[in-house]
């Protein structure tokens, strides 16, 4: 059973509706959501707050929640229904949020190459997590619930387990009403 680690991301987006992504490291490396972990007894908005702005030197607004996701660890088996499966690896809360200002109120530190992107034409080597939850800000979703595939870095996102007030899928209902990307890409 694996340590549960609670972090935080945002989908950040500027007056034009791109999206900011962070490409860490060399080599490659994926795009991702800005964000990190919360430290202990620190709520999520302020964790955002703090991680997305030493992380790109940004001060953003928050505007509501996406959702929260579910990294899965490559390899974990999911549990039978009714049964409690292991404690997934790590649980993102994930906001849609919009930069304050028309530049970063400070430099960001080495190690993050930022760009904007426009959400229909993200880069091809993006996180699961990035490309799930880009996908659900973009469609208006709020209080989705996801289980996302963690670093086998093959598999795209799963669908949404629970979008928060809606009621049992209805298979004749378009995929957005029913929680879930329309983009094929994310189905399963």
């Amino acid at each position: 059973m694996s340590a549960l680690t609670w972090a935080v991301a945002a989908v950040v987006t500027d007056d034009t509706g791109r999206v900011l992504l962070c490409r860490q490291g060399r080599g490659e490396r994926r795009y991702a959501l800005p964000g990190g972990r919360l430290r202990p007894a620190e709520s999520p908005v302020r964790a955002a707050l703090r991680d997305i702005h030493a992380e790109t030197g940004w001060e953003i607004e928050l505007v509501d929640l996406v959702g929260v996701y579910h990294l899965a660890a490559p390899g974990t088996a999911t549990a039978p229904a009714g049964r409690a499966g292991p404690l997934p690896d790590v649980l993102v809360h994930v906001f849609r949020a919009r930069v304050a200002g028309v530049r970063p109120a400070a430099d960001p530190p080495p190690g993050c190459r930022l760009s904007w992107h426009p959400p229909a034409a993200l880069p091809e080597a993006v996180t699961p997590l990035t490309r799930a939850a880009v996908t659900d800000a973009v469609a208006g979703h709020s209080g989705v619930l996801r289980d996302v595939p963690g670093a086998s870095g093959s598999a795209d996102a799963a669908p949404p387990v629970r979008a928060a007030g809606q009621g049992r899928p209805d298979a004749r209902q378009p995929p957005e009403q029913r929680g879930e990307a329309a983009d094929p890409s994310l189905r399963p």
